[in-house]
Formats: structure tokens, sequence, C-alpha cells
């Protein structure tokens, strides 16, 4: 007799206490995806559809971002690290056992700080496209000098007013590059629009003044790392430059694999899902 597998699809509504929304969809080894900077849940829907007859999908939703509520950062503290710490909550309250964490982007520094705080928690990691040291891809960055750029950039974007905000979106100036067709781009500068700009300039400002390459090596599950360079091709980029960059930043992390796509902007799960999924399902053990 053929067993049925039922995609079951909840969502968790967020309250004060929550740094994230969560819908959960399919059955199975328990696999969290996290999304970017501005971005939905939504940035998963075809990984999500690939995976859900064999994995229980908990796809996260950060609040600031996509129009869920910030209110769980209303009070002092880092934002991502009130989401890493919260993430570790809902592993243990759901009894997931050795879930895989999977993080495109912010979503992937996240994943990394979470890994290397929470050792135990995860049973695999997935990173793609992001690096530990985000800002120090530029010649010479030292972290003191990254942290006085990312308050820089906090300052400007907290001191936009909302209409400056939605027009600096709606250019499209932060976001043409990410994705490869025009209606991937809209998508992203609706998100853009939609989300909390102070939530944004706190997570940039979090995320780009930090340096995780030392904490990498208190990362002992195995880890993919999948990354792109077609979108910054016009600043320089080739396929060649990026995989060294990508080598030396995760240089700490013992057994790491990395593979970069020739054919992806930064939302690789739009761009080039098959190779995505090429990868993906040798980690995962799906073949």
């Amino acid at each position: 007799m053929k067993t049925l597998l039922i995609a079951l699809t909840l969502t968790c509504a967020v309250s004060a206490q929550d740094a994230f929304r969560v819908q959960v969809t399919g059955k199975g080894q328990p696999i969290i995806l996290i999304p970017g900077l501005s971005s939905s849940g939504e940035t998963w829907d075809t990984t999500v559809a690939h995976y859900k007859d064999r994995f229980e999908c908990h796809v996260l939703t950060v609040a600031g971002f996509v129009g869920v509520p910030r209110t769980a950062f209303s009070t002092p503290g880092p934002m991502l690290g009130k989401v890493r710490d919260q993430l570790a909550d809902y592993i243990r309250a759901k009894k997931l056992e050795q879930p895989i964490i999977v993080g495109h982007s912010l979503g992937g520094f996240i994943a990394m700080d979470f890994a290397a705080n929470y050792p135990d928690l995860a049973g695999k990691l997935v990173i793609v496209d992001m690096y530990p040291f985000t800002l120090g891809l530029s010649t010479g960055m030292t972290p003191e000098q990254a942290k006085t750029i990312a308050a820089q950039i906090r300052k400007s974007i907290a001191g936009m007013t909302p209409e400056a905000y939605e027009a600096y979106g709606k250019a499209g100036t932060a976001t043409n590059n990410m994705a490869a067709s025009a209606a991937d781009k809209q998508r992203l500068i609706a998100w853009s629009v939609s989300s909390d700009r102070t939530a944004v300039a706190d997570a940039l400002y979090e995320m780009f003044s930090a340096d995780l390459r030392d904490d990498l090596a208190k990362i002992a599950i195995p880890t993919l790392v999948l990354g792109t360079w077609r979108g910054n091709e016009e600043y320089g980029a080739n396929h060649a430059s990026v995989d060294a960059n990508f080598h030396a930043q995760y240089a700490k992390l013992k057994g790491v694999e990395i593979h970069v796509s020739d054919n992806a902007h930064h939302f690789i799960m739009w761009d080039d899902p098959q190779w995505m999924f090429g990868y993906l399902d040798g980690f995962l053990g799906t073949k």
C-alpha cells in the first residue's frame, strides 16, 4: 500500500515575543529555511515544493520585513541576536530533532551565527550566498572600519523619511542586481517598500559590523555553501575571484563544501534552481 504524504500548512501568528513568523509545510525530517533582508518566506516557495514530500519545512519571515510587525524588537538588544535565540527556543519547544538550517543572504548570517552559538541543536547547515565578514570583501577592510561604515549605513537609512525610503526602494538601486527576471526584480521592490526601514537599518548594521570568521571554528556540523557572482559582474567579479573569496572567508570551517553558480544572481533559488537542487539534494542525501 502506498503511503500518502499530506502537506500540512500551519501558520504561527506573530506576538510581542516573536522575532519571526513561521509557516510549516510537509512531513519528514525538519528543515528550517530563513530568507534574507526585507524578504518574505516566499523566497523558498520553489524549495518547499521540491522538498515537502520528504521534509517538514519550517519557513521563517523575520519580524519587520514584508509587513510582519516588528514588535519583538521594541526593547533594546541586537535584532538578529533575538532571531537567533528565539530560533533555538522554537526548536526546543517544537522538539525538532537535528533540523537542517538553510539561510539565504541575511538569513545565512543568522544561520551561521546560530550554528556557532548553538552547536548541538542543528544537524546540517546550508548557506546561500553569504559571507561571514560581508564588508571584508573590500581590500584591507578591518572589523573596526566595518563597524564605522555599518553605523553610517544605519544612520542614513533610519534617517530617511517614509517617502524617501519608499522612493529608494521603488528605484530598485539595491535590488535590481539580485535577480535575473523582471518579475523577480519587481517582487524584490515590493518586499523592500513593505519592510520597516528601522528593522532594515538595524539588520544591516548588525550584519555589516559583524565578523564571524573566527566563530566558524565552533561549527562542527556538515556545511554547504552556495555562492554567486553574476549580480556583481559589473563591479569586476568573476567565478574565480568569488570562489577564492568564499574559500578564504570560510577557511576556519572544517570540511565546508563550497560551490559557485555561473548563471544565478543573488537569489539562486529563482535564477538557477536546478543547479541549487543538484548540490542540495546531494548534501541532504535525497538523490
